[in-house]
């Protein structure tokens, strides 16, 4: 005899875990686009500001790359698949890809942008929740938020001045 999973019932609507994961698969391409981009910079960052930039960036990359499966978890919570694939992000994801080979200094305005963008993805995303009465998922946002405005505030330290 087949056993089958009950029907989700998480005091959720339907509409609302669709919409919400398909808002939580934005953050998670423009996480993951953001990830590839802070990797790369870590690899490919030269100059007087090496070793400072290739630590802090490898610092960043780790924390994007663990964030990744705490974004697909929440979505797939909600009943819904976790987008993936670079195709599939690159419709998704707000931040481009870098082209060329920046300087140091561009990398770190590249990512600047990069974590604002991350941030205004996540804060769009609040009435929906608050309307859905999702409180995880406002808890994850609110998490990612923190992170995002953080590193984007220490990132444009090194610009100013």
């Amino acid at each position: 005899m087949a056993v089958t999973a009950p029907p989700l019932d998480i005091g959720i609507s339907e509409d609302h875990r669709r919409r919400i994961a398909e808002g939580l698969g934005g953050l998670l391409a423009d996480s993951y686009v953001l990830y590839g981009k802070t990797h790369g910079f870590h690899w490919n960052v030269t100059g007087p500001m090496f070793n400072t930039l290739h630590l802090m960036f490898m610092e960043q990359y780790v924390e994007l790359w663990n964030a990744l499966d705490v974004i697909a978890e929440r979505i797939r919570a909600l009943g819904h698949p976790a987008p993936f694939g670079g195709a599939r992000f690159a419709e998704l994801a707000t931040i481009p890809e870098s082209q060329g080979s920046p300087s140091a200094l561009e990398m770190v305005q590249e990512l600047v942008v990069g974590h604002e963008a991350v941030a205004r993805t996540a804060r769009a995303l609040f009435p929906l929740l608050e309307e859905a009465n999702d409180q995880p998922s406002a808890d994850l946002l609110t998490q990612r938020l923190q992170i995002h405005e953080k590193t984007a505030w220490m990132l444009r330290s090194l610009l100013e001045g």
